[in-house]
């Protein structure tokens, strides 16, 4: 069987979101008791929490929900690259000695410990044109293990305007702590949100053959 590395991180009331974000929230509608034969939960959340894709729409008015893109670019092959002590933006130097034979998806691991119950605003994003960089080489989907390929400070999303121009599709906030850099295959599907600006995933690695 092959190796599966599990690389969303625990979502739960203590999961960080950015500051005014929807935090994670829980409750019982429904109990097990002997007047009722199940348990059944409400839940509250940032679509924005933990492993997530961002649809078009989170960065452009007109442009689709995470239930209305295709699937294509959220599984097959991926390279998973460690960019540590890179600074605020990953660059293309940053990734220079990792583009060989590079396939449609990218991942970058900046952080050697993924920050899971805390935010912090010191984190490293994607330059601009480190994506162009990408895109120019054939990617389709790009992500990390921070929040957002943007810095947090942005006004102007820079970066996630790219993806919309390229057409690119983005995972944030992976957890790639125990990941070797090399290749798998992601599988990391959105839900089927069809007004949503963004989608939690179950993001997986598999071992290739």
């Amino acid at each position: 069987m092959k190796r599966l590395w599990d690389i969303s991180p625990p979502v739960s009331a203590s999961s960080p979101v950015f500051p005014g974000d929807t935090p994670y929230r829980q409750q019982w509608k429904w109990t097990l008791t002997p007047d009722c034969p199940v348990n059944v939960s409400e839940i509250t959340l940032s679509p924005h929490i933990g492993a997530h894709a961002d649809a078009p729409l989170h960065y452009d008015n007109d442009a689709p929900a995470i239930g209305r893109v295709p699937l294509e670019p959220f599984l097959g092959p991926c390279r998973v690259i460690h960019a540590f002590d890179c600074g605020p933006l990953i660059l293309p130097e940053h990734l220079m000695h990792a583009i060989d034979d590079l396939p449609p998806r990218v991942l970058v691991r900046t952080a050697r410990h993924a920050s899971l119950e805390w935010w912090t605003d010191d984190f490293t994003a994607y330059a601009p044109h480190t994506i162009e960089w990408l895109a120019e080489r054939g990617v389709m989907l790009i992500g990390l293990d921070t929040p957002s390929i943007d810095p947090a400070s942005s006004k102007t999303l820079d970066s996630h305007h790219v993806i919309l121009r390229r057409d690119l599709r983005v995972l944030e906030n992976l957890l790639l702590d125990e990941v070797e850099p090399g290749d798998y295959e992601l599988i990391a599907l959105p839900l089927a949100l069809i007004q949503a600006d963004a989608s939690p995933v179950r993001a997986v690695l598999r071992e290739l053959d």
